[in-house]
């Protein structure tokens, strides 16, 4: 079985929400945003859903705009669930660290 990590960008005005200020500290309102996932389904596939609402998180269904594969396509596919998941822990603070607000699982 082959895994994916994906990373989606967010609307700007997702760094208003509370929950997610709290994750990012240290963001500055207007910086880019974006949520970093990992699935068994192909990175579109997985937008789509989370989109339309199938197991999604509620701020890449409600904020995503768009894929950003210069994130994640290096990396795809993966052998095991346990090095996606921790692919997707690197990717989103290698984001923070470059100033972007982030959320991941």
């Amino acid at each position: 079985m082959k895994y994916y990590i994906y990373v989606i960008e967010l609307d700007k005005c997702v760094g208003k929400s509370k929950k997610f200020k709290k994750q990012n500290p240290y963001l500055v309102f207007g910086s880019r945003c974006f949520y970093v996932g990992q699935s068994i389904k192909a990175p579109m596939l997985r937008f789509k859903q989370h989109k339309e609402g199938y197991k999604s998180n509620s701020f890449a269904r409600r904020f995503g705009l768009h894929l950003v594969p210069e994130f994640y396509e290096k990396y795809n596919p993966i052998s095991t669930r346990k090095d996606a998941e921790e692919l997707e822990e690197y990717v989103a603070h290698q984001l923070r660290k470059k100033g972007f607000g982030c959320w991941f699982n």
